[in-house]
């Protein structure tokens, strides 16, 4: 049977499917959204996979944390969704729940901003003005405070950002600018 290439109609039906999380649907959201940003910012041609690709990364987590990964990787195999799709998934969890080294740029753009989110997130929350004007040493403050979104994997992201060949700054810059396009949909505005 021919693999069915997803649209993102299908994958935010499928993500709301699975997770009921006002806080996942927003970080599924801000993924997709540096996703697409990091797409355009490195000229790369599939802007709408690498999309879906962030939008249903954590697919699995609200219904499955202990099956992280994996479970995803079995929903879209039974949904019948193209290997790349659920290798590039799978290996966002590279060394925390699966052994699927990330290779391809899209899979090392998801791998280092995955986590990046997240701080970039709480960080957004601790602002009066959220997200609008933040600045990459906002940032890096509260990378340093290491029981500030204790939860995010620092080295994780340091290792993404080396992966890509890319200056963290740049990275958290960029990633930034990406969740800033969404915004309002995350509620950081």
């Amino acid at each position: 049977m021919e693999k069915k290439i997803p649209d993102r109609e299908e994958a935010y039906e499928l993500l709301k499917k699975y997770n009921k999380s006002e806080g996942l649907i927003y970080h599924a959201l801000a993924v997709e959204a540096v996703m697409l940003h990091f797409v355009e910012l490195f000229g790369e041609e599939d802007k709408e996979k690498w999309g879906i690709i962030g939008l249903v990364h954590d697919l699995d987590y609200e219904m499955y944390p202990e099956e992280h990964c994996k479970m995803t990787e079995k929903i879209l195999t039974e949904e019948n969704w193209p290997e790349d799709y659920i290798r590039a998934i799978v290996s966002h969890g590279w060394k925390i729940c699966t052994d699927v080294e990330p290779v391809e740029k899209m899979e090392k753009v998801l791998y280092t901003i995955d986590e990046l989110t997240g701080l970039i997130n709480a960080t957004a929350l601790m602002r009066p003005t959220g997200i609008s004007d933040m600045k990459v040493k906002s940032v890096k403050k509260k990378w340093k405070d290491r029981a500030f979104a204790a939860g995010v994997n620092r080295e994780t992201i340091a290792e993404g950002a080396q992966m890509l060949g890319m200056d963290l700054d740049k990275v958290i810059e960029e990633t930034i600018k990406g969740m800033r396009s969404v915004a309002k949909e995350i509620n950081l505005a």
